[in-house]
């Protein structure tokens, strides 16, 4: 989880999962849409495929990327305990007003 925490921190490795989530796409292509040089996007494609995020395949003299949803399954779990924590904590607050607004009205 970590090292995909470290991988989603950079505003352009969040860009590349988006590029890549719906379909593959080679690094030039993924390059080709951010100012910066092909080794700074070839380096966060590394990071990004090190932390189980985007997957590679060869083809040819091509790379070709594509996101791995699964590998952000273990940081999901992690935000989602927090989400539905506060979902808890929410709806016993509300059930307690209604409670509170029932006995005013008998």
């Amino acid at each position: 989880m970590e090292a995909a925490l470290k991988a989603i921190a950079a505003p352009r490795r969040r860009q590349i999962l988006t590029l890549v989530r719906d379909g593959e796409l080679s690094a030039g292509e993924i390059a080709a849409q951010f100012d910066v040089t092909r080794p700074a996007v070839s380096q966060d494609l590394t990071l990004l495929k090190e932390a189980g995020l985007v997957t590679e395949r060869r083809n040819g003299a091509r790379r070709l990327y594509r996101v791995r949803p699964e590998g952000l399954a273990p940081l999901k779990a992690f935000l989602e305990e927090f989400w539905d924590d506060r979902l808890d904590a929410l709806k016993r607050e509300a059930e307690r007003e209604e409670r509170k607004k029932r006995g005013r009205r008998n």
